[in-house]
Formats: structure tokens, C-alpha cells, sequence
């Protein structure tokens, strides 16, 4: 019954093609549901960006036609698996950006037809076709007039409902959750959250009525790659026994960022796009002011030129205290989670969030606000750090409630170290690969594909 066709639909993948945590997902979610038996291939556009010369790269249909146009089809694997990934070639993807083309909707419809002609090509058949974001979300209505796929059921996965595919009064993804056999998001408080006003961005309504057909799935990440105890990007290697080793990764990052040796002042960090949605408007005013404190503050990352230029004066004003890295370096990244004592993520929303599983994963002690995926794997503190207390939370979107929680983990930090060991400990110890989400999908695929079970949903 594993022996499933699923074609795996995305706009990106790491590492071939990578802007976010989309990316990530289609990187290694695929190679975690190839592990239970499925014939599983990921499609993308072939980008101008992606580089040639890095992956083994081979051309496997000339000239297939999609209404009036023709593309190639290429094939390459993920890395590190047997997993293909087929790259649609055409020019509207020759460009080295993968997003922000004012061409955008219109290249991603032009997608969503190609690959299912690309499909039809090679003669693969999906049982399931899995969608991911909007930029995907056309398909089920396509479906409707190829009977190539007939037998094909739909999965469309929401990342960011706030990205929606809109072109004139079309809106792709609205029409992907309604035609789509099932949904999921990447969280289950996140798909309860978005059948609400606050975090449905317009599309609660149509997601009410889908709401029998909605599920919440954690994403994981790839605990290969972010590993601390083999990791060759950061200084020290360790595991939770071996702290002291991180210690010395903090030491190693304050000497890389110009600040002196400084063991016991606890160093906190951000990395994370510099956008509405990741809470900065909680954290500026407070280090704009007397909130510095004794402690030191690392943020890594690019977004909105306000926030890159505030945290840019910031460090100005605090140089020994506020390092501003405005750039995407993920050596450094994972220097920073390897080093960081406190990690913080107080995002209005958050359908999942990957960061605050990397940052347990290298003992880095997470304070976020409790919504969507964080407020699904962060635990908060209980007296003494014991039980399976990974971190510091709260609720309320407000400045006075994030700057009490963060008073209240540099409290902690400070005054109760063999606590504070423990909330590390915890955090490390924690399940964050794919496996339990894989077999989460897995019975998805067959709700969709065994008529019985999914005639009863």
C-alpha cells in the first residue's frame, strides 16, 4: 500500500534552489517519505540561479509543449538521496531571482501547467500530487481537464497564507483550498488559528468550510545538517553531556563579532528575515532604551530596509553590546545558534517556524510568543526547569509582555545555572527530525487514495 506515486510541487528547494523555510521543507521532507516506500519526485522551476556546475544535471525531454509555448525537462537528485528532482526549463524562470518578478503570478500559472505536462511526458502518473503555497495552488482546477490524471488526488500545504497569488480578482491559493481533495498547514495551533479573523488574512471564511478537509502537520528539520555534535561550520563540537563546548562556540562568536570574552553575560540572538511578521517592533524600542542591560544581543538576517537601518543604529549606539549582521550567511548562522545562549522568535504568527527547532537543537534557549508552531514546541519554563521545559513564552503580542518574559529568562539565566542546564538538556534532546511528520503525511496520501477511508471524511 506504501508503493504511492507522489509528485511533489514547489516554487523552491533546498539546497538546489533556496530563498526560505519553504525551501527547507521540499529539501527534506521528500527524503523522509522516500524512507517508507514511496515513489516520490519533486518538481521546480529550473532557475538562472541554480548552478549547473554544482549539481549532476541531465536532460531528460526536449521541446514539450504546454499551450503555445515548449519547455525542457532536466533531472537532478537531492542531495544525498535518490530522490529526483525534475527542473522545468523556460525563460520566464532564467532569471537569478526567484521571487519578486512583477511576472510572478503569471510565471507560476505558466509553472503549474508545465508541470503537469512534464509529468505527462515522462508518463508519471501520481497517485497524490502534493501542492505547496499558491504558487502551486492552480493545479486542482487544471486537473479538471486532463484526463492524463485522472486518478490523481490533490494535498496543498499552506506555508504562508499571507502570500496568496493574486492577479487581478483571481486569487490562487484561495482557489487551491477550494479545490484541493485535502489542506494542511505546518502546525496544528496554526490551522486552528487561521479558521479565525486575526490569522486568517482574508481567507478564513473559505477555510471554514473546509475545515473537515484541514489538518496541522509540524515540519521538522534535517537533524544531518544541524547537528552540533558533527556540525564542521561552528568552532566546538558538543551535546548536551559536553556544554562546556558550547561555551566556547560563545566565546568563539564574541571574538568573531569584536566584543571581549564575556562567559557569564548572556548573549541572545535573532536570525530570522527582518520583516512585520517576526515581532521587531517588540524588541527595538526596548534595546533603543535602558533595556540592554548586561546582556548582549546578535541579529542576523535581511528584510525591510527600517529594520536593517534600526538595527544598524542600534548597534551603532551599543557597539559592545548590539551586533547588527545585515546579510544571509549561513556559516554564521549556525555560529550564532552555537554560541547563543537565549534565542528569541516573538512572531505576530508563525504557521511553523524552523528556527526555534535549530536553536533547541544547539541548547540555544528559545523565548518566543506562544502562537502557531512555537507555541506548539517550545514548552514553557516550569519551577526550576525541570520536566520538559524547553523555554520561555507568552502570549499577548505586546511590548510590556515581551520585555517581562525576557527579564524573566536573563533572571534565570543569571540566577539558577543548574536550571538553565536543564532547559538546554531538554531542548537537545528533543525529536525535531521528519520521521514522526513523514508518517503524518503518509496517512494523508492514504486517506486520499483509498476511496473507503476517505469517503468517510
Amino acid at each position: 500500500m506504501n508503493n504511492l506515486k507522489i509528485l511533489f510541487a514547489a516554487s523552491e528547494a533546498a539546497p538546489i534552489a533556496k530563498v526560505g523555510g519553504l525551501a527547507d521543507v521540499i529539501g527534506a521532507l521528500p527524503k523522509a517519505l522516500a524512507k517508507l516506500n514511496l515513489d516520490i519526485r519533486v518538481i521546480i522551476p529550473f532557475y538562472g540561479a541554480i548552478d549547473r556546475s554544482q549539481y549532476l544535471i541531465k536532460l531528460v525531454k526536449q521541446n514539450i509543449t504546454v499551450g503555445t509555448e515548449t519547455v525542457n525537462l532536466w533531472q537532478t537528485n537531492l542531495p544525498d538521496s535518490a530522490v529526483p528532482v525534475y527542473l522545468v526549463e523556460h525563460r520566464l524562470f532564467k532569471g537569478k531571482e526567484i521571487y519578486g518578478d512583477s511576472r510572478d503570478v503569471k510565471k507560476f500559472i505558466f509553472f503549474s501547467r508545465a508541470l503537469l505536462e512534464s509529468a505527462k511526458a515522462i508518463d508519471f502518473a501520481p497517485d497524490v500530487i502534493h501542492l505547496n503555497d499558491w504558487h502551486t495552488a492552480i493545479v486542482p482546477e487544471l486537473l479538471k481537464t486532463n484526463p492524463f490524471f485522472s486518478r490523481a488526488k490533490t494535498l496543498l500545504t499552506i506555508h504562508n497564507l499571507a502570500s496568496q497569488g493574486i492577479i487581478g480578482s483571481k486569487n490562487l491559493l484561495a482557489d487551491g483550498i477550494l479545490n484541493a481533495n485535502l489542506i494542511n498547514t505546518v502546525s496544528p495551533t496554526y490551522a486552528r488559528e487561521i479558521l479565525t479573523k486575526e490569522f486568517g488574512a482574508g481567507l478564513e471564511k473559505i477555510l471554514i468550510k473546509r475545515r473537515r478537509q484541514l489538518y496541522g502537520i509540524l515540519n521538522g528539520i534535517d537533524t544531518n545538517y544541524y547537528n552540533p555534535q558533527t556540525d564542521k561550520l561552528i568552532a566546538y563540537n558538543y551535546r548536551a553531556a559536553t556544554l562546556k563546548n558550547k561555551t566556547l562556540n560563545k566565546l568563539a562568536l564574541q571574538k568573531q563579532l569584536g566584543w571581549p570574552a564575556a562567559e557569564k553575560i548572556a548573549l541572545v540572538s535573532l536570525v530570522s528575515r527582518l520583516v512585520w511578521q517576526k515581532g521587531l517592533e517588540l524588541i527595538i524600542p526596548l534595546l533603543g532604551g535602558a533595556g540592554v542591560g548586561q546582556a548582549q544581543f546578535v541579529f542576523l538576517g535581511t528584510g525591510e530596509k527600517k529594520y536593517e537601518d534600526q538595527l544598524k543604529q542600534l548597534a551603532k549606539k551599543f557597539p559592545k553590546q548590539i551586533s547588527a549582521q545585515i546579510k544571509f550567511d549561513e556559516t554564521l548562522a549556525h555560529q550564532v545558534y552555537a554560541g547563543s545562549d537565549i534565542f528569541l522568535a516573538p512572531s505576530r504568527f508563525e504557521p511553523c517556524g524552523l528556527t526555534q527547532l535549530i536553536a533547541m537543537r544547539y541548547g540555544a534557549v528559545p523565548l518566543v510568543r506562544a502562537t502557531g508552531g512555537l507555541a506548539d514546541t517550545v514548552a514553557p519554563l516550569q519551577k526550576g526547569g525541570r520536566g520538559v521545559s524547553t523555554g520561555f513564552t507568552f502570549k499577548d503580542f505586546a511590548a510590556l509582555a515581551f520585555h517581562k518574559t525576557l527579564a524573566k529568562a536573563l533572571d534565570f539565566y543569571c540566577n539558577h545555572p543548574a536550571g538553565w542546564r536543564q532547559l538546554q538538556a531538554n531542548g537537545m534532546k528533543g525529536d525535531f527530525s521528519w520521521h514522526k511528520s513523514a508518517r503524518q503525511y503518509l496517512r494523508l496520501y492514504q486517506k486520499l487514495t483509498n476511496p473507503e477511508i476517505f469517503a468517510k471524511m
